[in-house]
């Protein structure tokens, strides 16, 4: 077993990881990091996931980093594109300096006495164990396990004679041409996978439980294309980063204070895609309010092209059993197929499905408030990143990586070697909150009792609001009374 020391540990490569990267070496330059990756290669999701048509659901201007500009037609992007965007983004910047591959990072210990956390990773090419240890760790490692997706149990499922595949662990050689799919589940990557399947397969059919709320729109940004033509190129971004943003948040809050409304508009134009005809009330319109789950967008409206084209169809009901043919349901219906799709969900995790101790004792995130969304009630010099659930995951990725090189520049301007939230008197009396609060989404709910809680005023809140985080991560002062401050042991 090896040991090194580095000032800051960067746990995933993905989006948040690069990001952190990135901010570290321009606002922290005086602050060594690695990023330890626990695959092969970066990009996290956007390397992970080879399903057909996998895409972006948020637009690259704000899925992108704030400092790299997107440059493509496609404002809705394919997977490979957005990988190749961030291996650009990693060589321009010298990033890739800094990533050690195969790294699969399992514990992390911190140590008052020594101020620092020691990080084991095994290497998942020789099995060999080693430690860095760390003034500050920075956890980047996204919210779902990369191990396997999210499959209920299915009666009957071993009998099923055909081919049963989750998104998440898609076969490259997968032949559906000719084949009769089922996908079972109607979230982004369902909407996602029924028309990329549709063009070479027999027939798609979606089986949802209960329906989705669907937005058709143009995959191309016009705007930002013309823009380009005319203005800098990073003037250009920046203009349509501020214009989609302000659109994102402008959506959100609309759905808070008028959902009636916005459910009118959203059906509505499910009605202009499929027609008066159709049976939109069963198969298009959910029973909660929008975004109470996320909304799943339709670039082009591809999805209900291949729904005219009589290439797929969807199917309101429940399972009762899988067949050596297909699926049984409730309703007597059964569901011929030669590949089943379970595109049910993610497994959502606490942190990298890690480990951690402070000085001995296992932490228990369940039992811990979350301090502005991005560190954790007695976890001292640890950061995490959570992104949106509302609009882009970078734009919150990016605010929270600012602060913590805030937050360093500070220690480091104070000379002080800890920095530990910690519940002031006035906040025990605080309402429990979840932490992600107004959000009843299936793979959220099943985790969020593992979660961090969520308090009714700030620092102990997670606000899901791009405009309230970009004040607070920007603007409010580091030495706020809650982040505690020592040189060194905080032991008497």
């Amino acid at each position: 077993m090896t040991s090194e020391h580095v000032d800051v540990v960067v746990v995933g490569a993905g989006l948040s990881g690069i990001g952190a990267g990135y901010h570290l070496q321009t606002m922290s330059p005086d602050r060594s990091y690695v990023i330890l990756e626990g695959r092969d290669g970066l990009g996290g999701t956007w390397d992970l996931f080879k399903y057909p048509g996998v895409r972006s659901d948020s637009d690259m201007h704000t899925l992108g980093f704030s400092f790299k500009p997107w440059t493509e037609a496609k404002s809705i992007a394919d997977g490979p594109s957005i990988l190749q965007y961030l291996k650009q983004t990693v060589a321009q910047f010298g990033i890739d300096k800094n990533i050690r591959y195969g790294q699969l990072v399992t514990q992390a210990q911190w140590s008052t006495d020594d101020a620092q956390w020691t990080v084991t990773a095994t290497n998942k090419a020789t099995g060999v164990s080693n430690t860095i240890t760390c003034s500050f760790l920075f956890m980047c490692s996204g919210y779902y396990s990369y191990k396997k997706g999210h499959t209920p149990e299915f009666a009957g499922r071993e009998r099923f004679k055909g081919t049963v595949v989750h998104p998440q662990e898609w076969p490259l050689d997968l032949d559906y041409a000719g084949k009769r799919v089922v996908v079972i589940g109607s979230g982004a990557t369902a909407v996602t996978i029924v028309p990329s399947m549709a063009d070479k397969a027999a027939h798609v059919t979606m089986l949802q439980r209960s329906p989705t709320y669907m937005v058709s729109r143009p995959d191309h940004d016009v705007m930002a294309n013309r823009m380009r033509k005319v203005l800098p190129e990073k003037m250009a971004y920046n203009l349509t980063r501020i214009k989609n943003t302000w659109r994102q948040q402008l959506v959100y809050n609309k759905t808070r204070t008028d959902p009636d409304k916005v459910k009118q508009l959203l059906l509505g134009g499910i009605k202009m895609e499929l027609g008066a005809d159709y049976d939109i009330a069963k198969h298009f319109t959910p029973s909660y309010n929008p975004w109470d789950q996320r909304l799943c967008l339709v670039p082009n409206g591809d999805f209900f092209k291949s729904m005219r084209e009589g290439k797929a169809s969807v199917v309101t009901d429940h399972i009762t059993s899988f067949t050596e043919t297909g699926i049984q349901l409730a309703s007597g219906e059964h569901l011929d197929a030669d590949i089943i799709v379970t595109a049910t969900g993610l497994e959502l995790v606490t942190l990298g499905e890690m480990d951690f101790f402070v000085d001995g004792n296992q932490v228990d995130f369940a039992k811990t408030w979350t301090y502005k969304g991005f560190a954790y009630s007695d976890i001292p010099n640890m950061a995490s990143t959570f992104g949106y659930i509302n609009a882009s995951w970078t734009l919150r990725s990016d605010l929270t990586a600012e602060y913590v090189c805030r937050l360093l520049n500070h220690m480091r301007k104070k000379g002080v070697a800890q920095c530990t939230p910690r519940l002031r008197d006035q906040d025990g009396s605080m309402k429990e909150r979840p932490w992600i609060d107004g959000f009843s989404s299936g793979y959220m709910q099943r985790m969020m009792h593992r979660m961090p809680r969520q308090g009714d005023h700030e620092p102990w809140i997670n606000p899901q609001n791009y405009r309230r985080d970009k004040k607070m991560f920007k603007h409010s002062p580091i030495d706020d009374g809650v982040m505690q401050f020592s040189k060194q042991s905080a032991r008497v």
